[in-house]
């Protein structure tokens, strides 16, 4: 009898040992053009309760950057591990393997150690890119429309030959979910994750709303009503660089949007009636693959991330889109809910470390225990998510070139950002800009030169420094666009 009793606490405690070792699954909910404004962040308007779930499940990083504001340098930058002076792209147009065949991303370094790596909608924003190290790949689907007055005036604008003429920014169709592209994301990440729940994974979900155009179900539009959003205010911030701000001209590129001057207040109104309805409908998505996490009993050992791109103007300064060094551009949401098994986890908690997207890639190698990991330009946040008040860096930076000549790098210590705008050949500093950002994505007094703050400036130029020293020139990988 006591050798059985024995062998049963050896059994459980061995048992133990090994389920505690046992290298998690990790899901990522990699979401495009979503600013760090949703119902958890404190939003009064963004009706997110999936994502607000996720949130008290985890910890919630309210100073988290992103290394450039636009999709592929972006992603790149997270998937690899390296910054984009590091990568040597700034614009959407070079995909990463074009360039870099050497660099080893996520998914070829988690297919090496045995995991199942899946993609699926939008993930690279090349859906060329490690197409090999995807054991399931699902790739990017163009936009669409169901209204078959918007799919006639697709016709139209094909058979006029205008190819530069996208169509309408925004779409309302009573459909389910499926009709449109995010709601098939789901889809098949619930049917992929019933086919690899026996193997280790890591599986991206790539959900594109509320990237333009604004096209989910009605039933998302009817969750606000449009005359409860007020205007942005316009003002653009005074002493800021000529070029800090685009043209927007990714939504002037869409049909019915006037090409000059600010968009007049109804159409203001309902363009961020657009953006909140999509932001609601991949909310939706995200309870659906969370709830089949749950069901298949997954959950326990499976560490889940939900992180955006970049961030977005909604008509802030005159403005849309992103594109810019602004701080509502750069910040994220990012939110990281351990799996339910570990020991050291932390549920409901809020950071204000100073943390990167591209962080991600050290992070995920420390949680899942893998060894002999590339070098990368990111570090792992694993201790912050241990102790979410944890001291951590002194700045986060990003970057965004204004052509090839001019170079705009920037930095931020959580309550300041400083930019310099350079020369991309000599760095040369062309114009300086310094912003407060203590309680605030925005920031309408460019404080650059001002007396009062000089010391404040001097010790941003200091941290700006550390990362794009005067001595060293930007690395230039681009291919230029044909025309």
């Amino acid at each position: 009898m006591k050798k059985n009793i024995i062998l049963l606490c050896i059994t459980f405690c061995l048992s133990n040992v090994f389920s505690q070792q046992e290298k998690p699954n990790v899901l990522i909910f990699y979401v495009d053009d979503l600013r760090a404004e949703i119902g958890s962040y404190g939003s009064k308007t963004a009706i997110t309760p999936n994502i607000d779930d996720l949130a008290k499940d985890g910890v919630q990083f309210n100073k988290a950057y992103v290394q450039q504001a636009i999709c592929a340098p972006s992603r790149m930058s997270t998937l690899t591990g390296l910054r984009p002076e590091t990568l040597g792209i700034y614009s959407i147009f070079t995909p990463l393997r074009k360039v870099h065949k050497e660099i080893v991303s996520i998914p070829q370094f988690f297919q090496k150690n045995g995991y199942k790596t899946v993609s699926i909608g939008k993930v690279y924003h090349h859906s060329i890119d490690d197409e090999q190290y995807w054991t399931h790949h699902f790739k990017k689907e163009n936009n669409s429309y169901v209204k078959p007055e918007n799919i006639a005036l697709m016709k139209r604008l094909k058979a006029s030959g205008k190819k530069s003429i996208k169509g309408p920014a925004y779409e309302d169709a009573d459909v389910a979910d499926e009709a449109y592209k995010d709601g098939r994301v789901s889809k098949y990440a619930i049917e992929t994750l019933k086919k690899v729940k026996d193997d280790k994974f890591l599986m991206f979900v790539g959900l594109s709303k509320p990237h333009l155009p604004f096209n989910a179900p009605k039933k998302y539009w009817d969750l606000y009503n449009k005359n409860d959003f007020t205007i942005p205010s316009r003002e653009k911030p005074e002493g800021m660089y000529r070029l800090a701000l685009s043209k927007w001209g990714e939504l002037k590129g869409y049909y019915g949007i006037p090409q000059k001057g600010d968009l007049e207040d109804d159409l203001t109104r309902t363009l961020i009636h657009g953006y909140h309805a999509s932001i609601s409908y991949v909310d939706a998505q995200i309870g659906k693959v969370m709830k089949t996490l749950n069901e298949l009993n997954l959950r326990k050992n499976t560490v889940v991330i939900f992180m955006s791109d970049h961030g977005y103007k909604i008509g802030e300064y005159g403005a849309w889109c992103k594109h810019s060094n602004v701080e509502i551009d750069v910040r994220v949401p990012l939110i990281i809910s351990r799996e339910t098994n570990y020991k050291k986890r932390k549920k409901n908690k809020i950071s204000n470390a100073l943390v990167e997207n591209v962080d991600i890639f050290s992070t995920l190698v420390d949680i899942c225990g893998l060894e002999n990991a590339p070098i990368t330009d990111g570090k792992s946040i694993v201790p912050v998510l241990n102790n979410p008040n944890k001291r951590w860096d002194k700045a986060a930076y990003s970057v965004y070139a204004r052509g090839k000549k001019i170079m705009g790098v920037t930095t931020t210590d959580g309550n300041w950002r400083y930019t310099e705008w350079r020369n991309s050949i000599t760095n040369a500093i062309l114009e300086s800009e310094l912003y407060e950002h203590k309680s605030s994505l925005l920031s309408f007094v460019n404080l650059s030169g001002n007396k009062k703050y000089k010391k404040v400036e001097q010790r941003m130029k200091k941290l700006l420094e550390i990362q794009f020293p005067r001595d060293k020139p930007f690395l230039q990988n681009d291919i230029p666009r044909k025309r």
